[in-house]
């Protein structure tokens, strides 16, 4: 597997452009077509924009992007110290239900995981680190 980039900053809105850009620099170098790349670039963006809202409550803190490529796949890692959230284990929110019916929030995460092929969540020491995988062969 390797290692393409790595970036970390400050976890505030102002450096979501650099990250999603750095991001889809990447997949662009791994030769994926634009389709894909605005793929990779809207769950990038749902992810950190989640980590910026929620993951540092009352602290400042940092987010770290790591792309990867293995030939088939493109793995982003998107790695913060915040609050713990195991944003893959969130149940799909009911997009068939009544708007005035539905439950707050989730759809985020519907559209990260509609997106890519793979999302894993884990933490360890002390860090959340969500794993972004898609694939090169299909949409």
């Amino acid at each position: 597997m390797e290692l393409l980039i790595s970036l970390r900053l400050p976890a505030v809105l102002e450096n979501l452009e650099k990250l999603r850009k750095c991001v889809s620099d990447c997949a662009r170098a791994q030769r994926f077509d634009q389709k894909k790349i605005s793929k990779i670039e809207l769950a990038t963006e749902e992810a950190l924009v989640n980590i910026f809202r929620y993951s540092y409550p009352n602290t400042a803190g940092e987010v770290e992007i790591n792309c990867k490529a293995d030939g088939i796949r493109f793995i982003i890692e998107v790695i913060d110290s915040g609050l713990p959230f195991d944003m893959a284990s969130v149940p799909a929110p009911d997009v068939t239900a009544d708007i005035s019916e539905r439950k707050l929030g989730g759809l985020g995460i519907l559209i990260i995981k509609k997106m890519m092929h793979e999302v894993k969540y884990r933490r360890e020491s002390d860090r959340n680190i969500l794993t972004l995988i898609t694939k090169k062969d299909e949409g």
